[in-house]
């Protein structure tokens, strides 16, 4: 990521706004400390409306179709302990 004084920032706006659409996000610092963050269209569109579903989410998953054992007992009741 690039970073930008406030002051070039400004002066080279242009610039600064083209590099964010090739090259990704540009830092902009005041005093020397992080202020903003100049990114694309494209990227903000992104971190706006997340891709996807949970459902479409979890089929990427390594583990999709994955076979597990998930049986258990079909009683009504079952004991517990409470202490």
């Amino acid at each position: 990521m690039t970073t930008w004084q406030l002051q070039e920032a400004k002066a080279r706006l242009s610039e600064v706004i083209k590099k964010a659409a090739k090259e990704g996000p540009q830092n902009i610092t005041v005093h020397g400390q992080s202020a903003a963050v100049v990114i694309s269209r494209e990227e903000y569109e992104q971190l706006k409306h997340p891709l996807g579903s949970f459902v479409a989410f979890m089929r990427r998953s390594p583990l999709y179709g994955l076979k597990l054992n998930l049986k258990r007992k079909q009683t009504l009741t079952r004991k517990s302990e409470v202490s």
